[in-house]
């Protein structure tokens, strides 16, 4: 098999078990074991706990001792295992643990995919802005496919949508070890700083300055991504409580109606190297920021009835909301940082969007959504995305004002020290 079918079978089963569960938990949850909000909010608050640490310090030990490949196959593995047990659990507090130990096991590897894929095709001299994306969108596929199977089985409110999740994390994590070898860089000599002895190099991107805008800057955008993953499904679920509505295609297949989303990004995806040759990272990460705020915009004013569009147009949007920031940001770290520190930076990348962005994201939306926003355990949508749409706007201003970059044509990025 060639490299790049492998590392896309690669990115196929690495989204296939995210998407098994991810966005059908809140059926489960709310549906089938009948828990609360708050703690369904501290569940999903997992994600962003482990990505605080575990892609950074993952990542650190792939740059300096372990081939990334390895840690990444027996990552999976463990992680299958926690999500397996989620199938025990029968309190909402032993949930929360478990979770919280898939997740410290999960998230590291989608950092760590990244590397090996970009490591695997710079030592076979591909051109990793133009070979990378293809490769990458079909992990989204994977994504889409994990929801319908889990959908159309009829399963996104029972355990076996965890079961799924685990028979893939298994198999991708046997068939890791056939990977590329990602071997770690070179030792540094006895006369090293402690920094560098305990492989803290990428920390040191935040003495750039247009490194450092471009990493808080990412935290602000992980926390708008936070924000559809948590609600967008239980959103189009609530129509159900409005008798006009209650039978509606959008209720009873509501995960089919998200996976638009992610549809969308299997185009958005192969947009990406011609936006960034042609308009820089700057205005790409711009395009991302506008895009949230209608994404967000739409869905305050959609319904399943005569305003069904802004629905279906708010998940084609999402496609460049989530692409021109995740995964043009993940190639920008690449291109822009040394080698000795792949995996590393890539892990701080993800520690600012999926781990603070996301805490951040989960803590402070959930208080204002409980606080201002739900009355008589009703939730005012419209209102809600009305103020996500204010936030990702406030985001995007303040973006255009600060972050100062001159794109060069012949470059994919350029960075003034």
């Amino acid at each position: 098999m060639g490299l790049k079918y492998r590392l896309t079978l690669m990115s196929f089963l690495q989204f296939f078990v995210w998407g098994a569960w991810l966005i059908t938990i809140a059926n489960y949850w709310f549906g089938t074991r009948q828990w609360g909000g708050a703690e369904f909010g501290a569940v999903f608050s997992t994600l962003g706990i482990s990505s605080i640490f575990m892609p950074t310090l993952t990542g650190i030990i792939a740059d300096r001792w372990i081939n990334a490949e390895k840690i990444y196959g027996i990552l999976h593995i463990l992680s299958g295992l926690a999500i397996m047990y989620c199938t025990q659990v029968t309190n909402p507090d032993t949930f929360f643990w478990t979770m919280l130990v898939a997740m410290c096991f999960y998230m590291p590897t989608i950092s760590l995919s990244n590397s090996i894929a970009y490591n695997a095709l710079k030592t076979n001299n591909f051109d990793v802005v133009k070979v990378f994306p293809p490769i990458r969108v079909w992990g989204t596929i994977g994504f889409i496919v994990a929801m319908w199977v889990t959908n159309l089985t009829g399963n996104k409110a029972t355990v076996n949508q965890f079961y799924i999740s685990a028979f893939a994390s298994f198999v991708l994590g046997v068939y890791s070890f056939s990977l590329p070898k990602c071997k770690p860089q070179k030792q540094t000599s006895s006369n090293s700083n402690w920094i560098e002895l305990f492989g803290l190099n990428a920390f040191k991107l935040f003495r750039t300055y247009k490194m450092a805008l471009f990493f808080i800057f990412s935290m602000f955008l992980g926390a708008a991504l936070q924000l559809t993953n948590m609600y967008g499904d239980t959103f189009l679920d609530d129509f159900k409580k409005m008798p006009e509505f209650a039978d509606s295609f959008v209720v009873k297949y509501s995960t089919i109606i998200m996976s638009i989303s992610q549809i969308s990004e299997t185009l958005f995806i192969l947009a990406i190297p011609f936006f960034l040759k042609r308009f820089g990272i700057k205005n790409v990460m711009l395009i991302s920021m506008f895009a949230w705020v209608i994404r967000f915009g739409l869905f305050a004013y959609g319904n399943p009835a005569e305003n069904l569009w802004m629905i279906i147009v708010s998940c084609i949007v999402y496609g460049m909301a989530f692409d021109f920031f995740n995964i043009s940001g993940s190639l920008f770290v690449e291109t822009t940082t040394d080698p000795s520190i792949r995996s590393s930076a890539q892990g701080l990348f993800m520690m600012m969007t999926n781990g603070f962005g996301a805490v951040s994201g989960s803590i402070v939306s959930g208080f204002i959504i409980a606080k201002y926003f739900t009355h008589d355990g009703i939730k005012d949508w419209h209102s809600i995305w009305l103020t996500f749409a204010a936030y990702s706007l406030v985001v995007a201003v303040l973006f255009a004002v600060f972050f100062k970059h001159k794109h060069d044509p012949g470059k994919l990025t350029t960075i003034n020290h």
